[in-house]
């Protein structure tokens, strides 16, 4: 134990302490070495694992994406298991101040100059009242959940059967975008994006946001390497600049503070929020947390549902069209009374996570214990969490690299969702003023189920291809076999 370990200003701790493992690097370079091995020589998940074997621990000193010369330290602490992962929960121990991306920060101008929601400690004083603002939002629209994402779901379905029908393929992301916007928008402003000034561009606007804000985290993933070397010379030797965006963003800002005009109010009259700070946080709300979000999310549930194959299709099928038929529709409770479908989301959610990375700076001097040995690590310090391996902790879940359809259903399943972290907090705690959770968590959740449901009532099997592109799962349609029986 070291020497430090004994200090009165630690916590105390049953387990060993050792030193982490691992280094940075000379400066400058030890942080091009470790990019270059994250994206082309090793790729993402070899990287953590090819680390975890060298050190035999799951906690140690790396380097993260996207290093000098965007970020000016790249210095991470690496937790890599279900236990030690947890204390990026912990707002006492860890700050969340402008670490949403990691060890860089975009430019305002992206957000109007705002430190919007998303780049804020729950100890600052605007974040509760902005998280407050998102809460009361979203609770307020609670009775729209349902039957808007029905007809933008029906609107997909129907798109899908023609493009197969005369393309025989169907890429599902493009379909998938277009629904997810139409739906955030005309839940916070009441409107079909189709009706305003934007038309049917709304996701192309956003997208191109998203990347020039998220490009120094990404990859093509090109070969050959040398391809690779040039694209990380293009993505991460300069931030791209706000004013290449500045129109597009100017178009979404108009929109959301025209028909969003009743969110803002509530914002300004109950939560006491200027009124432009308000907007520019609903399009962050809105486009980069929901509509970002689903862009990994409803990709990743179907290309999963579909490598699972026909049988749990069909038995999804038979207890969704039994719950509905009884239940008379699809309501809260039926949903509530699909066991496999909920198991599914959450397996889904564990073994494929939307938003892999958290990261938090130590507030104070802390030590991190994770199953068998524990770490000190000294306040300032970046602290990254990788989400993929600490939800298959083999010490936790049995089969963690499996697809375990009912892993979560009955008594024993349920006690395993404490260690389901996918919206930045425990499954089993709810998203508060005072935490970092997902302020729609259980929306995500809860939308994830519908789709399911829609997805089965309408067809009893189908087939996808499915790969990758930068941040998301790519799935295209293959077949689509309607159902047999209906309710």
């Amino acid at each position: 134990m070291s020497s430090s370990s004994s200090s009165s200003s630690l916590p105390s701790t049953k387990l060993p302490v050792k030193p982490i493992p691992g280094d940075y690097g000379p400066h400058f370079f030890g942080p091009i070495r470790d990019r270059l091995a994250y994206f082309y020589n090793e790729g993402r998940d070899k990287f953590f694992a090819n680390r975890i074997q060298k050190y035999q621990s799951t906690v140690f000193k790396t380097n993260m994406p996207p290093g000098p010369p965007i970020a000016s330290c790249s210095y991470v602490i690496c937790l890599l298991d279900a236990i030690s992962f947890s204390v990026l929960f912990d707002a006492s121990k860890v700050e969340k101040r402008d670490v949403l991306d990691g060890t860089f920060l975009p430019s305002l101008a992206y957000t109007g100059g705002h430190r919007v929601c998303a780049y804020l400690d729950p100890s600052e004083p605007k974040h509760s009242s902005l998280k407050s603002f998102f809460l009361s939002t979203l609770a307020a629209r609670h009775h729209k959940f349902i039957p808007f994402f029905q007809i933008d779901l029906s609107e997909l379905f129907n798109e899908l059967e023609a493009q197969i029908s005369t393309k025989k393929e169907a890429y599902f992301n493009t379909l998938s975008d277009t629904m997810s916007f139409n739906y955030v928008f005309r839940l916070f402003c009441n409107k079909n994006p189709s009706e305003t000034k934007i038309g049917s561009q709304g996701p192309k606007l956003v997208d191109k946001w998203l990347l020039f804000q998220l490009a120094p985290l990404g990859s093509l993933g090109l070969s050959p390497k040398i391809l690779g070397y040039f694209e990380d010379i293009l993505l991460r030797t300069f931030s791209f600049p706000f004013f290449l965006v500045k129109s597009d963003y100017k178009k979404l800002y108009d929109v959301f503070y025209e028909f969003g005009s009743s969110v803002l109010d509530e914002a300004q009259n109950e939560f006491g929020i200027e009124r432009d700070e308000a907007c520019h946080n609903l399009i962050f709300l809105a486009a980069f947390n929901a509509y970002g979000g689903m862009k990994v999310l409803f990709p990743g549930l179907i290309k999963w549902v579909a490598l699972a194959g026909q049988t749990l299709h069909q038995r999804l099928a038979d207890e969704i069209r039994a719950v509905i038929k009884a239940e008379g529709g699809v309501t809260l409770s039926a949903l509530n009374k699909m066991v496999l479908a909920k198991s599914v989301v959450y397996e889904y959610l564990r073994i494929d996570p939307p938003v892999p990375f958290q990261y938090g700076k130590a507030k104070v001097d802390l030590v991190v214990e994770s199953h068998d040995v524990a770490f000190e690590i000294k306040k300032g310090e970046m602290i990254f969490g990788y989400q993929p391996f600490a939800t298959k902790d083999p010490k936790i879940f049995v089969n963690p690299e499996e697809f375990v359809a009912d892993r979560f259903a009955g008594e024993e399943g349920e006690k395993l969702l404490k260690y389901v972290y996918w919206s930045n907090e425990r499954e089993t705690e709810d998203s508060t003023a005072d935490n970092k959770a997902c302020a729609g968590k259980n929306l995500v959740v809860l939308l994830c189920r519908v789709l399911l449901v829609e997805l089965f009532l309408r067809y009893d099997t189908f087939q996808v291809e499915a790969g990758t592109f930068m941040f998301a799962p790519s799935v295209t349609f293959k077949s689509l076999t309607k159902a047999s029986s209906s309710t």
